[in-house]
């Protein structure tokens, strides 16, 4: 086996060489293909082809990689792959004359060439070019993976995702359709009146979410400052500031592990809108999630996984104890302490930790028994006060808040309140993270005291709502791992240098 892999490897390195020859040859002659500024490209692959009806025989210039090539003779195929698919080249040695074709013939797979001819369709009813001329537009040194060994390997493709894009037409989908996702998000809010804003991403105060920051230094300040791990605080001055309607879609950093559905830099989309709650944000959410499935998808009934996903009835709503109660057979309503959850806890093998109390064990029970049956998507409503330190509090049951989380495919699709707008409790729910942190949790949020004096300048009852990009366009495109939807995914380095 060492010996076959010792071979291939000289294989490859005697078709390096080759490659490199015959760049050199090109440049002796004056034809360097690294010279060439621009190419004028008049259409795309799948364009002809819908368009073939009108645009048969019409002269078209197309530019690409190429990705096969048959040289039979005095006339070729070869095959082109541009932004939009493939299209079929046939290069005839009497149409692009006799020194074009010698030089067509050395072309290699995966070089980039500028076509132009006209639209026809073969015998065989393929729609392709009849070259008239073809020029080299760039020089590929490296041999594409399928050649010799496969692009199957998943850490090389995250790793080299300019290959993985060009090898994996599904791929290209996937991010293409990353990049509709985006676009639709934006077209709803705007068309309900949002006002996209940026806000810092290096702060003193890493605040607004349950997570480690990464820390960093700024060297002109001299001062140590955290990458943002949410939006919401700035966001929320902007409330305050009389904004009304905003929102950001930006990178957060949390420094946490890597799983399938975690990376430590990741997409957020957040949005706060004055003088509504979380009812209002259910409403958003619901019709946002619907909007951009029917404009990217063209249908509401989304395939994930094993099943069907029907974004388009109605979302189920249940509270986070009715929850629990219909899926661990539990009624917390009648878990009058925390000395009573723990014992409750110990009985049913839910790992917790000294500081908790109630209303922490009271989520511990909803992720450890609830969580996985929520495939259709399903609000959950009303969370303990004690793991939701920015919320307004029911007014009828102020041990819990007026918060929600989207459910699906027993995943967290986002997280929304009635923002907390009253400073006294809001100072006295920061000191609480600051005895959580003081106790061991590194994730717990600390006093951010130009936010408490925005507060207290006055915010209007406001509705807000946080969810993660990358995980609906995991929805939206059926793929698995969170990798798999972003494009340069965070990967440990290779030898202190990544490959």
């Amino acid at each position: 086996m060492g010996e076959q892999r010792k071979v291939q490897e000289q294989d490859v390195n005697q078709l390096l060489k080759v490659r490199r020859e015959k760049l050199a040859e090109l440049q002796a002659a004056g034809k360097d293909p690294f010279q060439i500024t621009k190419y004028d490209v008049t259409s795309h692959s799948q364009e002809i082809k819908d368009q073939f009806d009108a645009m048969e025989g019409t002269q078209v210039s197309v530019a690409g990689r190429i990705m096969q090539k048959r040289v039979m003779g005095k006339a070729s195929f070869c095959n082109v792959q541009d932004l939009q698919g493939n299209i079929q080249s046939y290069v005839a040695r009497d149409d692009i004359g006799e020194e074009s074709y010698k030089e067509f013939k050395k072309f290699d797979i995966g070089d980039l060439v500028g076509i132009e001819g006209k639209v026809f369709k073969t015998k065989t009813g393929e729609i392709s070019i009849h070259a008239s001329s073809v020029t080299l537009l760039s020089k590929s040194l490296q041999i594409l993976p399928e050649k010799y060994h496969g692009l199957t390997n998943t850490d090389l493709r995250y790793r080299q995702r300019y290959t993985d894009l060009i090898m994996n037409e599904e791929v290209r989908d996937t991010f293409v359709k990353r990049s509709k996702i985006i676009s639709a998000i934006r077209r709803y809010l705007d068309g309900q009146g949002f006002m996209e804003v940026e806000t810092p991403m290096l702060v003193s105060n890493a605040g607004g979410a349950a997570a480690r920051p990464f820390e960093t230094h700024y060297n002109a300040l001299d001062e140590d400052v955290k990458l943002r791990i949410s939006l919401e605080l700035y966001l929320k001055r902007l409330i305050v500031g009389g904004l009304e309607r905003v929102y950001e879609i930006g990178r957060v950093f949390r420094n946490e592990g890597l799983d399938t559905r975690h990376n430590p830099e990741f997409t957020l989309m957040e949005l706060y809108q004055a003088y509504t709650d979380y009812y209002g944000m259910m409403d958003l959410t619901e019709n946002m999630f619907r909007y951009v499935a029917q404009e990217v998808c063209g249908t509401t009934l989304i395939p994930y996984g094993d099943v069907e996903i029907d974004l388009g009835k109605p979302f189920e709503r249940l509270t986070m104890i009715d929850a629990i109660k219909k899926y661990a057979g539990i009624d917390f309503d009648q878990v009058a302490d925390t000395e009573e959850a723990k014992k409750l806890a110990d009985e049913k093998g839910v790992h917790y930790e000294a500081r908790h109390v109630r209303g922490d064990i009271i989520n511990l029970f909803f992720e450890e028994f609830v969580e996985e049956h929520l495939i259709q998507p399903t609000f959950v409503m009303d969370h303990p006060v004690e793991v939701s330190p920015l919320t307004k509090r029911k007014p009828d049951k102020p041990e819990h808040v007026e918060r929600f989380e989207l459910f699906i495919y027993g995943r967290e699709m986002c997280n929304a309140y009635s923002e907390l707008n009253d400073p006294i409790d809001q100072r006295a729910r920061f000191a609480a993270q600051e005895e959580a942190f003081a106790a061991g949790d590194e994730e717990a949020n600390h006093t951010d005291e130009d936010f408490l004096n925005a507060l207290e300048i006055g915010m209007p009852p406001t509705g807000g709502i946080g969810y993660g990009i990358d995980r609906l366009v995991m929805l939206l495109t059926n793929s698995q791992a969170i990798r798999d939807v972003i494009l340069f995914p965070t990967m440990k380095t290779l030898g202190g240098k990544d490959q």
